[in-house]
């Protein structure tokens, strides 16, 4: 599917879509696509104001609920008010993001605050839908990956960084752990027989506020290689496409990752991404998964 684009996307009406982070960047992208085919589209933000202004940018069929990935009780009381309106949800796309500029932060559960936002809110998020996910025909989740989930390891001795702090490895452990879940979930939707699909995409080097943060805490190489990302970033429009494709493509099935496929999947046309050896691993992918549950009281499948 060479030149996938938004004219792709089969209709969307009927279908009730939830996109994390949508006020800004590849969520509003992402959200704006969904709504232009038809999809009644929630804008899951912390800050509902600019929800808000996102949601008359938009136009057309949406609504704005309050969502801070980094709470564990905002989590749970998105979800309950969500499926309380909407028993039976289309698709989950899980967009949201942080990159931290600064010293080592915690979220309101103590968790380190990447890890907690990227990762295990979108876990908690996931596992709290799924029922409402699978009351819906041909349902989706997708998780959003990043190019920095190819060199980044997880230590499960240490997964908030408490002892080795650095911020970029940190967020690349965050987006590591990200993918881990996306595979991991398709694993154990299929063995379950769920209907419910997991999908995965990532939008190379895309122009979004976090592209430079990613890696300008890396040192002289780093700042050389924020440089030439700069120059190498696609528009958000562009980014927003594997993840877009992720959603809606018909074609795609369970476990599949989308990303760019030009200059080391930094940019271009989208097709089929690659996995770190770690991340398709089932043995970090189990481990990944109980650890998640313990840390978020969150069990399913």
């Amino acid at each position: 599917m060479a030149g996938w684009n938004t004219d792709r996307i089969p209709d969307q009406h009927g279908r009730i879509a939830v996109v994390t982070g949508a006020n800004s960047g590849l969520g509003l992208v992402t959200a704006t696509e969904l709504v232009r085919r038809g999809a009644r589209v929630v804008l899951a933000v912390r800050n509902t104001a600019a929800g808000e202004r996102a949601a008359r940018r938009i136009g057309g069929d949406v609504e704005v609920r309050e969502l801070d990935l980094a709470s564990l009780a905002s989590v749970r009381a998105f979800a309950t008010e969500l499926t309380s309106d909407h028993p039976a949800v289309d698709l989950l796309v899980n967009n949201a993001g942080v990159v931290l500029l600064g010293p080592r932060r915690t979220s309101a559960d103590g968790f380190e605050l990447q890890f907690a936002t990227n990762m295990l809110g979108h876990f908690a998020l996931t596992g709290l839908l799924l029922d409402a996910l699978a009351a819906a025909p041909e349902a989706r989740v997708v998780s959003l990956s990043s190019i920095t989930h190819k060199s980044a390891h997880l230590d499960f001795d240490d997964l908030m960084a408490e002892r080795d702090y650095r911020a970029s490895s940190a967020y690349g452990r965050s987006k590591l752990a990200t993918t881990v879940f996306g595979i991991e979930l398709d694993r154990r939707l299929r063995a379950a027989g769920s209907p419910v699909t997991s999908t995965l995409a990532h939008p190379g080097l895309t122009r979004t506020n976090l592209t430079p943060r990613a890696w300008e805490h890396r040192g002289r190489l780093g700042r050389a290689i924020a440089w030439f990302g700069l120059l190498a970033t696609q528009a958000v429009e562009q980014g927003a496409l594997p993840q877009l494709r992720a959603a809606t493509d018909p074609d795609a099935h369970g476990g599949q990752f989308f990303g760019p496929a030009g200059l080391f999947e930094t940019r271009g046309r989208v097709t089929r991404a690659r996995l770190s050896p770690e991340a398709a691993d089932p043995t970090v992918g189990g481990r990944l998964w109980s650890a998640a549950q313990a840390l978020t009281g969150v069990h399913y499948l």
